[in-house]
Order: C-alpha cells, then structure tokens, then sequence
C-alpha cells in the first residue's frame, strides 16, 4: 500500500475540517504530496523524513525548523501506518504545544481513510473480476475446472438454475448504468449482474425467483425509469448443466432483444418463449438453407407485390385466422382471400399442402 496524491488530498480536507490548523501529508519518501499550503507541494520534509526513519513522533519548533533552513515548518510530525509499515507521515503545521493534542486525532482519521480506501479498492476488484467471470461464463468461455474454481472463489452456487436476462439502455451514460447496477445489486433481489457494455446490463436470476417474475418486473428498474428509458430481453429456461444452461439462456436473450428490437419496436418487454421459432431461425437467416426456403417469395419482394408481402405476414401473425386478419388490415374477407390465391400464384405454392405452407410461415419469419 502506497499513499498517492488522491488518497493524500482527501486526508488533507477532512483533516482539516476537523480542526482550524494546515495539514500536509508526505509519502513515502517524506515528500509533500497534499498539504493545506499549496506552495510547498513536492517538497522534502526533514521531520518527515526522520519520523519514518526513527518510526516516531516528532516535534518540530521554531529553533529546530531554522536549523533545518525551514526543510520542515514548526508542527507535530506522526507516521501514518497501514497493516503495522509506515506509509507515510501526516504533519499539522503550528506552534508544538498547541497542535500536540491534536496529533492522534488526526494520525487515527489519516489511517481510517487509507483503511476505508483498501477496502473500496478491494470490493472494486471483487466485483470487477466476477463480472468477468460472470461474463466469460455466459458466453461458454470457461472450461469445466475454470468454471468450478472461479465459482468457488467468488461463492458462485452452480447448483442454482438461473435465466439470463438483458436490460438495454436507450439513453445510455456512464452516471445511469452506475447507479442502475448498485440498485440491481441490492441484496434483497439475490440475483448477478455483469456490465455487458455501455448501454446492456446482464441479470441471472435464479428459477424461483423468475417464476414470480410478472409480480417483480416493476421492481427489477427503478420507479424513475420510464418504459421509453429501456428494453428487457428474457432468455430461454433449461434444466441442463450450468455451464451448458447459462450459455443458452444468454444467446437466447440477446436473440430475443435483437428481434424484438426489430420487429417489435414499441415493446419494452421480449420473452423468448413468446418468439422461439423466429429467435432459434435468426442463427440460420444468412444461410444457404435460408436462401433456398426464401426462393418461392423472391417475387414477393418486388416493389409491385409489396401488399401481398405484407399481407401473408399478418396472415402468419394472425394464426392463419381469416377474419382476424381481415380486421388487421382493414380488409373485407373477399379481399383476404384474393389476395392470398394471387400469393399462390406468384409463389406456386399452396397453403393447403402442410409442407408448402410451412414454407410459406418460415420465409416469412426468414425475411
């Protein structure tokens, strides 16, 4: 543990708010790094440098601080310590009699913050590497010894089934996705978070809790975040391995965001298991397989049968209900019904052969 000028500076304005005297801090070296008095930064300190050679108090006045040629103002010098080594020295500049009750006081706040400052950095790096794991291990990075280790390591319960689930920020920064983890971290909601990226934040949340998940969804943002504010991507639920069912359940997610972001626009809320079919086939769209299915409604495509195009999607939207579809459009049934014999036409297929008509719904989805 090294003092640096930031842990030093902080010392330096809250010692000094607690009382009316200038403070200086020195490292290591016995250099001034913070001190009340500006102009002497980076400056050697003679009583710095002798109380962390002599590990002691020491007093400096006016006599002793001429003899130094004032390499040290007259003031109480006190070894600052962390884990029993000296780290530096904290002085408080006035006459020695005056400050000299003050000297514990401010080596005692001195110490608390470089203690509170490991401790922050501590909890930093806990958190920075098991996001990473959490990370690497939705992703399907990690072999099955790594996997066990790090989970070990960071008290990881493998044997809890969780769902993966994505918030996407809409007006991303770096203040709001700070804040948005610490209240998603909050112990009550017993879940993991990762920072995916600026503007995605990843969730796993055990089964138990996910199957109340209707009842929680108001709770999983806070109150001051608008619906227009993000979006919610929910994967797939398997009862298989760990490693095997993270690893799923985050692609299926980020599936599901990417076609709901596409298709769904104005919805906040994508459940994989409301599109399966279209997430699952999203893998395959730039596919040779994918070309061939999408062979019979190449003339759809064409400026010209736009309307046929349009309508066969909501036809599929609609379950193949006729008179559902008819109200989608905005439509007489007559009308429903000729276009999709003109679909039949442009695309030889029909949608009384099962095989054609599947055809015809996965095209569609493909597109």
């Amino acid at each position: 543990m090294q003092l640096d000028k930031v842990i030093a500076q902080n010392i330096v304005k809250r010692t000094m708010s607690i009382i009316n005297c200038s403070v200086n801090v020195m490292d290591h070296r016995g250099v001034i790094i913070a001190s009340g008095n500006p102009a002497r930064l980076n400056q050697l300190h003679t009583g710095a440098v002798l109380a962390l050679r002599q590990n002691r108090v020491v007093e400096v006045d006016e006599k002793l601080a001429e003899k130094w040629n004032f390499e040290a103002q007259p003031g109480i010098n006190v070894p600052i310590q962390y884990l029993g080594h000296n780290i530096g020295v904290i002085g408080v500049s006035g006459v020695p009699e005056q400050v000299k009750s003050y000297a514990e006081l401010v080596k005692m706040t001195a110490e608390l913050i470089v203690e509170q400052h490991v401790l922050l950095e501590k909890e930093s790096w806990n958190r920075r590497y098991k996001e990473e794991f959490i990370l690497q291990l939705v992703k399907g990075n990690l072999s099955l010894t790594e996997m066990e280790e790090q989970a070990k390591f960071f008290s990881f319960s493998l044997a809890i089934p969780r769902v993966v689930i994505i918030i996407k920020l809409l007006k991303p920064s770096i203040d709001s996705l700070q804040q948005l983890v610490s209240y998603l971290e909050q112990p009550q909601f017993e879940q993991e978070v990762a920072i995916l990226s600026l503007d995605q934040i990843i969730i796993l949340q055990p089964f138990t809790i996910f199957s109340q998940f209707d009842k929680q969804l108001k709770k999983l943002l806070p109150e001051y975040y608008l619906q227009q504010d993000y979006k919610i991507a929910i994967g797939a639920q398997l009862e298989r391995s760990v490693h095997e069912q993270l690893k799923v359940s985050y692609h299926t997610a980020m599936g599901t965001l990417h076609y709901g972001l596409k298709h769904y626009p104005r919805k906040t809320l994508y459940v994989f298991e409301q599109y399966r079919l279209p997430v699952l086939l999203a893998g395959i769209a730039d596919s040779w397989q994918a070309e061939e299915l999408l062979k019979p409604l190449k003339a759809l495509f064409q400026q010209e049968n736009a309307q046929l195009l349009k309508t066969l999607q909501y036809y599929f939207l609609s379950n193949c209900d006729l008179t559902l579809t008819a109200q989608k459009l905005f439509m007489h049934p007559n009308t429903l019904r000729y276009r999709l014999a003109k679909i039949e036409q442009v695309t030889n297929l029909s949608f009384n052969k099962i095989e054609d008509k599947l055809s015809l719904y996965l095209s569609t989805v493909l597109a």
